[in-house]
């Protein structure tokens, strides 16, 4: 085994370094050669000089610096900055989509990319257990099947459910297989949506990943190519609140200044956003009318009025009728 290893000195001396070193932590050469000795490598000074350079020629950013009488070795720029595995970690343990366990695991991964003492600073940051989370935990391997049937051009089949109040899965449709030809994958209000086309009724369809069950890539092509040629994912992503559907109509709000910054982070910084008098300005915005849009424009309270089209407005006046029976003001 020692023999083995000896001849993969420089890959060992490549782990000593990354797993040991990093911007703020270094190792003398004393070090370098006791931590080589314990994976069963020998070597000497002169060796690991030539070894330390050729990993820099490979593409290493090795950095040796003198501290005193002595010379420490680190190791400098990785694929990833700490600040951007902070990023992927909180990433992780935050999305709703992907379960508890599945969380700890990436997690795991994510830390081995850094050295011992950076991963240090990326478990302070799990904190997953008691996190609203999926519990479909074949959800992982579901965004896998979706990727690879939109790269073969195929279509796919599955079973939809939801829960009942008995917190147990209950299939849609009888459990008849949905077949739809999936175009892409979108994550929206802390859930994993995959967005597709039902030939059966021409129109474009939006379903959660994790309530998918027994995904299958059939060997039909897909269909709706042309509904997508002109597709904006972004603007799909917009009309839609909670991902709810809805029919799509042109609406006029009506908006108090300070509301300005709640309609761009709704419709982004390019919808059109026309000055009314001094307090207010008008916003023209197509959204897919929805109980989830009226609850939206409820919740920003008295500084928003939709003036058109009328239809919406009597369907907002009706909601908002049936709270207050549902109420009894």
């Amino acid at each position: 085994m020692a023999t083995a290893n000896q001849r993969l000195k420089q890959i060992y001396l490549m782990k000593v370094l990354l797993d040991n070193t990093d911007e703020t932590h270094s190792m003398t050469m004393p070090e370098i050669v006791t931590a080589l000795n314990e994976y069963g490598i020998s070597a000497e000074r002169k060796s690991i000089y030539d070894d330390i350079e050729a990993l820099r020629v490979f593409g290493m950013d090795i950095i040796g610096e003198k501290s005193g009488r002595t010379f420490m070795y680190h190791v400098g720029s990785r694929d990833f900055e700490l600040a951007e595995l902070k990023l992927l970690v909180d990433s992780v343990q935050s999305s709703k989509f992907i379960t508890a366990k599945k969380s700890n695991e990436l997690i795991s991964k994510i830390e081995k990319i850094a050295s011992k003492h950076e991963a240090k600073q990326l478990q302070r940051q799990v904190f997953v257990s008691e996190r609203i989370k999926t519990m479909n935990e074949s959800i992982y391997y579901n965004v896998d099947i979706i990727h690879s049937a939109i790269a073969n051009n195929a279509k796919i089949r599955f079973q939809y459910f939801q829960w009942n109040v008995d917190k147990q899965q209950e299939l849609r449709h009888d459990g008849e297989y949905y077949l739809i030809s999936p175009w892409a994958l979108t994550w929206d209000d802390e859930n994993y949506y995959m967005i597709g086309f039902d030939h059966k009724v021409g129109i474009i369809k939006h379903y959660r990943v994790d309530k998918m069950l027994r995904i299958e890539e059939t060997v039909e092509n897909r269909e709706g190519r042309h509904h997508f040629r002109q597709f904006d994912m972004a603007v799909y992503a917009k009309k839609m609140f909670g991902m709810f559907d809805g029919k799509e109509q042109s609406v006029r709000i009506e908006c108090i200044n300070s509301l300005a910054g709640v309609m761009i982070d709704r419709f982004g910084k390019s919808v059109s956003m026309i000055k009314k008098d001094e307090d207010y300005f008008v916003v023209n915005v197509i959204v897919a009318v929805s109980r989830q849009f009226f609850g939206w424009i409820i919740s920003l309270g008295s500084g928003v009025v939709i003036t058109e089209p009328k239809n919406v407005v009597e369907q907002l006046k009706e909601e908002i009728r049936d709270l207050n029976k549902r109420y009894g003001i």
